[in-house]
């Protein structure tokens, strides 16, 4: 017998944010999140993110009382009345080979969703563009990058057997680092910077990268604004995602270009992975996962690329040539050998050129 409870005091989310630990304790391939970081998220006085959203988190249990599951219905606002999309979401879904379990899961989303009116339901996503979201489908002996979600290959099979269908694709991809720069590649980064006069901006520290920050997330705006699963990046998450990702960032790996106006007009975020980082600190930062995460930063062959923003003025201008060329540098002088790119939609053609 299965029964969904909801999640309402701290005990309760804590057996929401810590399931998945058990659920893939023996899976090499699984990275999980910091559990300090989850509690954050799903805290209203600690995420303004629920100014705009309405969440309710379920957990799934056996008849011995045991979490066997977990799911989080979410309604955001900007996207229902700012952008007239009626869509019911769902996340942070986890759950045993059962599909008693996912189906009772699946309708306490459905029940939640119901008073609002809303047309349909779409997942796993989580409260808006700069959260994980997709379902793993191929490439399960990876482990996961800190930025997506991992799963075990029956999770398609349960969702299809309730009644889901594919949205969209996303695809990520690994690429080898080559041992020195293209000349082709030189000499067009070359011939783009002096046809648009645009100039380079490279970090020593994160005070210097808080600078441009803004007009980071106001270009990801820009450059994403036409995907169907685009939600706007408001100030008030701005603010929470310079507070929860600058610690994580090596100012080595950020590039900025600006126009002849010093404007922003393209950027790119790429780090070294964390993956293994994350692997050893179990959900712990502490007391050794702070020395993991400096470990990560300082001694990597992989790399991992998160966020590319190019104004939409600028974009199939050649501008990437300039941005990958000092991504190589980057990788050169840090000893990376390979890099994993983000989640991207499948018919994003833009971002895979």
């Amino acid at each position: 017998m299965i029964t969904i409870k909801k999640v309402i005091s701290k005990a309760d989310l804590k057996k929401f944010v810590n399931f998945p630990l058990e659920l893939y304790k023996n899976c090499p391939y699984y990275a999980p999140a910091v559990t300090k970081e989850e509690l954050q998220n799903f805290n209203k006085h600690t995420n303004p993110v629920f100014k705009d959203v309405q969440v309710s988190l379920f957990t799934a249990h056996n008849a011995k009382g045991d979490v066997v599951g977990r799911i989080a219905a979410i309604v955001n606002w900007i996207e229902v009345k700012e952008l007239n999309k009626p869509k019911l979401r769902f996340g942070w879904f986890d759950a045993i080979d059962d599909v008693q379990v996912a189906q009772k899961l699946i309708q306490a989303v459905i029940d939640f969703g119901e008073s609002y009116k809303l047309s349909y339901i779409e997942g796993p996503v989580g409260f808006g563009i700069m959260d994980k979201a997709g379902l793993l489908v191929e490439g399960f002996d990876y482990v996961n990058t800190m930025i997506t979600w991992y799963n075990y290959p029956y999770y398609k099979t349960l969702l299809e057997n309730i009644g889901f269908e594919s949205a969209n694709t996303w695809v990520e991809y690994q690429i080898n680092v080559p041992d020195q720069l293209h000349p082709k590649v030189i000499k067009f980064s070359d011939i783009i910077v002096k046809r648009y006069g645009v100039k380079l901006s490279k970090f020593s520290t994160t005070d210097e990268i808080l600078t441009y920050a803004d007009q980071m997330f106001d270009l990801l705006n820009k450059t994403y604004a036409s995907l169907d699963t685009f939600t706007p990046i408001k100030p008030y998450q701005i603010a929470l995602y310079k507070k929860k990702y600058l610690p994580y960032i090596n100012p080595d790996y950020i590039t900025c270009i600006m126009d002849k106006s010093d404007n922003l007009i393209a950027f790119s975020i790429v780090m070294p992975s964390f993956s293994k980082a994350l692997q050893k600190m179990k959900g712990k930062m502490f007391p050794f996962g702070i020395f993991h995460l400096w470990q990560a930063l300082r001694k990597n062959d992989t790399a991992e690329f998160y966020l590319i923003g190019i104004d939409p003025e600028y974009q199939n201008k050649g501008i990437t040539a300039v941005i990958f060329k000092e991504m190589n540098l980057t990788f050169l002088r840090n000893g990376i050998k390979k890099v994993e790119t983000n989640p991207e939609l499948e018919d994003n053609k833009a971002i895979q050129a």
